[in-house]
Parts: structure tokens; sequence; C-alpha cells
């Protein structure tokens, strides 16, 4: 641990989540990973992570070293290369984060791709239906729908994507279609819980036209796979992205509802930290995925 520097040590202790395993990566105790840790802030004089005996979480103050650290690692990294005449060969742990659904059925056949062409470098991918802080939970790379407020990320669009409102044909020759959004409130609408979204409101769109619908019904998951197959059981009307219900609709397994009203999009963009030179292995990863997702992104709505 001696041969590393604090701004390499306090980002690989926020990357591992705690203070065991960090110990475990640099091959030394937990202990001494504490004490290092201490040392540390006593040299700069504030405090940097707060701790539990499960896991550490960033001060504001943890959280600019961080940062602005990981930027200095990358612009000496950049200057070695530069001496060194190195081309900045791909390589190193990347920790890719993305949903549930999606990163199960697209994102991880890519990866297996990915990895055999750069075989310098170590993907570890986490999948969850969970608010990620792609600062704080020490990721390099995040796959979400919509793109992120915070200044210090870049967004950039892989895919475009729409949601839609379906159900089967059989729920719809039982219920009867819906004319209007107001209709959607006497209809079982079935639910799929996502953190940026009012639960239980369903917002549409028509030209000038928007409507909030509160909407009820008798299944809800966080699992959108378990979702879309309670919609072909006929249990209701779901609203999903297109990616994921596109097949249905051409099968005619499922039909589409109220298809002049729009509703909020969901493009998928890749989220990485804001620097000024990014580690040769996130900018591979990116252009990898950006040429993977190209038809997606060309075409209107994803043509998924």
């Amino acid at each position: 641990m001696k041969g590393v520097s604090d701004l390499a040590f306090f980002s690989l202790l926020v990357r591992q989540g705690s203070m065991a395993a960090a110990a475990q990566h640099l091959g030394v105790t937990p202990p001494a990973v504490s004490k290092r840790l201490a040392a540390l802030e006593r040299r700069l004089g504030v405090r940097l992570l707060q701790r539990t005996t499960r896991q550490i979480s960033l001060t504001p103050e943890g959280e600019t070293y961080l940062v602005v650290g990981a930027r200095i690692l990358e612009e000496l990294e950049a200057l070695e290369r530069t001496v060194s005449g190195s081309r900045g060969e791909p390589r190193g742990l990347m920790r890719v984060c993305a949903t549930l659904g999606f990163g199960r059925r697209h994102v991880a056949p890519l990866l297996s791709k990915f990895a055999r062409q750069y075989p310098g470098v170590e993907v570890q991918f986490h999948l969850t239906d969970r608010p990620v802080n792609l600062v704080e939970q020490g990721f390099d790379l995040l796959l979400r729908f919509g793109e992120l407020p915070d200044s210090r990320l870049t967004a950039r669009l892989l895919a475009r994507n729409r949601r839609v409102l379906c159900a089967s044909p059989d729920y719809l020759r039982r219920a009867g279609e819906p004319s209007s959004p107001r209709d959607l409130a006497r209809h079982a609408c079935l639910f799929i819980r996502e953190s940026e979204e009012t639960y239980g409101s369903w917002h549409l769109r028509n030209g000038g036209r928007t409507e909030t619908v509160k909407v009820r019904g008798p299944l809800a998951s966080n699992d959108g796979e378990c979702v879309l197959g309670w919609a072909l059981d006929g249990h209701g009307i779901l609203m999903r992205s297109l990616w994921e219900a596109a097949p249905m609709l051409r099968s005619g397994r499922l039909k589409p509802v109220l298809p002049k009203w729009g509703l909020p999009p969901a493009d998928i963009y890749a989220v990485f930290l804001s620097h000024g030179h990014l580690p040769a292995k996130t900018r591979a990863l990116v252009d990898f995925l950006l040429a993977s997702f190209e038809p997606h992104r060309l075409a209107e709505d994803g043509n998924w």
C-alpha cells in the first residue's frame, strides 16, 4: 500500500465500498486501511467519509476530493502516456451499472463482445432497480433512461426510445378500449415501480394538450418482465418502454392503447463523470456502445 498515492488510495476505497473490501483488494488488513484513511483525513484537516460497521459514504469534502482527484489522476496518466509514447491501451477495472431488464437483455451480451475485444479490461456489471449515485458508489459508467441534471456528469445518447401504453387483445375485448386518457381511471393498470416517477400517475401529451391521470390496478412490481407477463396474461393496461414491448406489438400479442397520445421519453444514455481526459478503458466502452446502438439512435423512435 506504500506505493499507492493518497488520491489513488481514496478512489479505490470509495470504489470498493468498504474498508474490508479495500483491504482485500490491496492485500492488507482492514485496520491498515482505516489507519491510512485516518492519516489522510488528519493531514487534510477534514473528514472525507462517514463510516458505519457496514458501509461508507462521502462527506461533501470527500466528494470534492474524489471528483477533483480523479481528474488529477487521469491527467497524470495522460502525461505519463505522452512521455512514454504509450498509446493508452484500455486496461484496468471498469464498474458498469444498468437497470435490470435492459441490462440483462441488451447490455450483458454487448459486454461479452467487449471483453473479447479488450482483454485488458476487467468489467464488473451491476444490475439494479434503485437510484444510483455514480460518484458516491464509484461506478465508471451508468446506463440509464433519461438525462441527468448533474453538471459534473456527461450523458451520451445511446438509443432513442419511447414509452407506450398497451394491453392484450383479450383484456381489451373484456374491458373495452379507452378513447381518452380519462378513461384509464376505470381500467386495471399494471405498474412498474420506477424511482424517478410518481407512482400511480401517468402523464400523456397530444399536441399542446397534456393530461395527468391517476390510475390504479391489481398488480405492481419493480421488474418490468414480471409486469409485461401480467399484461400478456390479460390483467390490464401496461406502460412500457418500446425496447421491451415492440416484439409483442409486432406479433399482435399486445395492442397499442391511446396511440395518438405520447408519454414521457425514455431515451437511453451512457453517463460518466465529466473529465478533460477520459481513461482509455471508459472511452473504449463508450465508443463500443455508441457503435453497437447506432441503429436505435438514428431512428426516430429507436426502431426496436
